[in-house]
């Protein structure tokens, strides 16, 4: 059997098979994030869906962990995070290629990725006493969604301008969606326990207790129908958690092969669903 995809208990599984059990998550969860109009598509699939953010995040602290060259791996995510972002710009502020009943994707876990391989520099340079680099790395990235607000506030005619750098060139972390912030203390916390296992899957679990059970369910409590099984049916971020047994199931093994398979897959299939979801739309409509 191919080592990539070997999942028993005595070898484990790969990098490479990790990334594939998140595409295959990851795919199922955009079916019903685009065709969910349709109420043809059955929740279990986002639920399942899950895991995939997780299993990329632990993927991508192993790889800027472990890669020889980390200006030209933060080079290849940043050009895809650019070249979407650019395109939601477009789309959120000015109409372009909108789906007839105003949806348009906002995927943003590339533009998180490269916020938190600048973070991750960060500390690491802090390690290494250059305290200068460091705090810049580790602060502006952070500090940067604030000071973007206060200068369009100041300078409200830079609003559009700021608002495509913010988008493209110089990402900025949010509130929702893959770009908020409980993704990027998820890849801190990866990351800031990645040197042991076992501590940084048992701090892994901590936080999404903390984010899938108590902040979301501090936030639902809001909501005039909400009881806490919704955690489990409505919102299920929890169901990341068990990406955790994964995590300890790995080999510390790379794996073999499909290397530029996982940095075009994404940008196409999120592309291709949507097409595929407008010409439904138009059909049914």
């Amino acid at each position: 059997m191919n080592e990539t995809l070997e999942l028993t208990k005595s070898k484990g599984i790969t990098e490479t098979g990790l990334k594939w059990i998140a595409l295959v998550t990851m795919v199922l969860d955009h079916i019903h994030y685009f065709f969910g109009f349709t109420g043809w598509v059955p929740e279990w699939f986002s639920m399942v869906g899950r895991l995939g953010a997780p299993l990329f995040m632990f993927c991508l602290v192993e790889g800027f962990t472990h890669t020889h060259d980390r200006k030209r791996y933060f080079a290849k995510v940043y050009g895809i995070s650019a070249v979407m972002s650019g395109l939601l710009f477009f789309m959120a502020y000015a109409g372009v290629l909108v789906r007839p009943d105003g949806f348009y994707p906002a995927n943003g876990i590339m533009t998180t990725f490269v916020i938190l391989m600048v973070i991750w520099q960060g500390i690491d340079w802090l390690g290494e006493e250059k305290l200068l680099p460091g705090l810049a790395a580790v602060v502006l990235p952070l500090a940067w969604p604030f000071l973007a607000s206060l200068l369009a506030v100041k300078f409200p005619a830079l609003t559009n301008p700021l608002g495509f750098i913010c988008y493209a060139f110089v990402p900025m972390w949010g509130i929702t969606g893959d770009s908020s912030w409980p993704v990027l203390a998820m890849g801190l916390v990866l990351y800031l326990f990645r040197k042991n296992r076992k501590v940084q899957v048992t701090a892994f679990c901590v936080y999404y207790i903390l984010y899938g059970v108590v902040y979301m369910g501090w936030m639902a409590s809001y909501l005039p129908d909400f009881t806490w099984g919704q955690l489990f049916t409505r919102y299920y971020e929890i169901y990341g958690i068990l990406a955790a047994p994964l995590m300890l199931w790995y080999n510390g093994e790379r794996g073999g092969g499909h290397k530029m398979l996982f940095y075009v897959f994404y940008p196409a299939h999120v592309y291709i669903l949507y097409a595929l979801s407008w010409g439904l739309y138009l059909w049914l409509h």
